[in-house]
């Protein structure tokens, strides 16, 4: 009798699970830490904006471009610990360190709240080099708004070292977690940075400023096989792209644990049930801040029903199915960033490039 489980691995490589950096935990308490890393020789600042990373200025055209590489826009940190004082807004997160002949330490900075300083000209522009990247200037942050360009994670992943992936992908969950949560979820005091930008201190001294740490919410996405080992594919309604199909995902409820909420998930947006599952791998996902953990199910049932709320469509496909599908641009694949590309890839047994 056929398993589609019994050959089923670990997933080898995820995208956004590449952090190498070491995060030098213990140092994190230290109130100076930051400022006396900007102040090293070895230190390198990198910013994000809204949500989007700092890169070099025109390196954005490379996101239509399936084989250029980007980088992430590196700033000298004695440049910006001056700067820093005059913006109490911008939250400066201690990332780790690279370590090596030359050590790297790492400083990253949402800069969100920095209004940009509209461009004189870069013949005359003091502040950045030709490659766009800092040279020094009284306004360095403000110049870094308008004299950077500024990209997408999900554009970034594909074109990126796994170094940079890492290191983008821990600014932004720091930073979004920081947008998200600006007062104390306990008593409704404003909150400040504190930990080296790895935690938020409540305000109130009533409340014992109390310290908060970042809230990771536990989301589930499974590939679930029938007993032809053909794959469930649906198609949400939240996707703009019509020809769009991925797996099902979701997240975890109180009180549940993981495999429930697959099967929850898959009976609540396809009607197919699911008997046993099979963990692949996780990895973070700052949108907003997630953590997606990845599983494969083998169906009980095949007759689908989808809820016609957040699923419109969903199919069964067989591998050459799926082949004639993509080609003929009927559906599409999820992008490179996400782990349910390398889910579906698992099931397929080759490279969706």
């Amino acid at each position: 009798m056929f398993a589609p489980l019994a050959l089923t691995q670990a997933l080898p490589y995820l995208p956004l699970a590449q952090g190498s950096i070491d995060y030098q935990v213990e140092r994190r308490a230290d109130p100076g830490l930051i400022d006396r890393t900007l102040r090293e020789a070895g230190a390198r600042v990198v910013l994000t904006h809204n949500g989007l990373l700092a890169v070099p200025l025109g390196q954005r055209n490379a996101a239509a471009q399936p084989n250029a590489r980007m980088r992430l826009a590196t700033l000298p940190g004695a440049y910006v610990a001056s700067a820093l004082a005059s913006h109490p807004h911008v939250v400066a997160m201690y990332l780790g360190e690279y370590a090596g002949a030359h050590p790297e330490r790492i400083v990253a900075l949402d800069i969100s709240a920095v209004d940009a300083v509209p461009p004189a000209g870069r013949a005359v522009d003091a502040a950045f080099d030709e490659r766009g990247d800092a040279a020094g200037g009284p306004a360095v942050l403000e110049s870094a708004v308008q004299r950077f360009d500024w990209v997408d994670l999900r554009a970034f992943v594909p074109r990126a070292s796994g170094r940079d992936i890492g290191v983008a992908t821990t600014m932004l969950s720091l930073a979004n977690w920081f947008a998200y949560q600006t007062h104390c979820p306990a008593c409704g005091a404003p909150t400040r940075a504190a930990m080296s930008g790895w935690a938020q201190r409540c305000t109130n001294g009533d409340d014992g400023h109390r310290l908060l740490f970042p809230r990771v919410e536990p989301a589930v996405i499974m590939t679930v096989v029938d007993s032809q080992d053909r794959l469930l594919l649906q198609h949400n309604r939240a996707w703009a792209d019509p020809t769009l199909y991925s797996v099902s995902a979701g997240f975890v409820e109180a009180g549940e644990n993981l495999e429930h909420a697959c099967r929850r998930e898959t009976m609540e947006e396809t009607g197919i049930e699911v008997g046993e599952v099979k963990y692949l791998g996780s990895q973070p996902w700052p949108f907003k801040i997630s953590l997606m953990m990845a599983f494969k199910g083998q169906a009980l049932s095949t007759r689908i029903q989808v809820d016609g709320e957040e699923v419109t469509d969903a199919r069964w496909v067989t591998r050459d199915e799926f082949t004639d599908l993509l080609v003929t641009g009927r559906i599409s694949a999820p992008g490179k960033a996400t782990i349910a590309r390398y889910m579906i890839e698992e099931w397929y047994g080759r490279s969706l490039d």
